[in-house]
């Protein structure tokens, strides 16, 4: 496997991050969805990260610049074939090694509160992360958990 950032140019990533909005929808409303679509994660704040095997994509994560020091995980995503495979900790493990070298001293993030959302918390818990307030604009909602970390 290999993690590299990506331009998020290809049809193969666009398809797949097409794929995580639409499985965010039918699990979350539309005022609860916080998954970025193609276009919020071609900023120039944003640096993501696609995982592909034999040059299919498995995997893909990004951070988002919220200032200096502070960025925030986006569009943590293993591909459904591939869950439980250590993906997501390999993922997760790179984002945090790089937003140490990109100087953050911060990383926060909002993921579900439900059931389905579970295995993400406890991967994020493994890291490191704790609960914490509403973030960046972020307001309190009864179907997001707010988690963050220092670096």
């Amino acid at each position: 496997m290999k993690i590299a950032v990506d331009d998020l140019r290809g049809p193969e990533i666009a398809a797949f991050l097409d794929e995580h909005v639409r499985e965010m929808l039918s699990i979350t409303p539309p005022e609860s969805k916080h998954a970025l679509d193609l276009d919020g994660l071609r900023r120039p704040e944003v640096t993501f990260w696609a995982v592909r095997d034999g040059g299919a994509v498995v995997g893909c994560g990004a951070i988002q610049r919220l200032d200096r020091q502070h960025a925030e995980v986006k569009s943590m995503r293993t591909a459904v074939a591939r869950k439980r495979s250590g993906i997501a900790s390999l993922v997760l493990g790179h984002i945090v090694d790089e937003a140490r070298v990109m100087g953050y001293t911060r990383l926060s993030l909002e993921t579900g509160s439900d059931e389905f959302f579970r295995p993400a918390r406890r991967l994020y818990e493994k890291f490191g992360f704790e609960y914490c307030e509403p973030f960046a604009g972020y307001v309190p909602d009864p179907l997001s958990v707010f988690m963050t970390r220092t670096l």
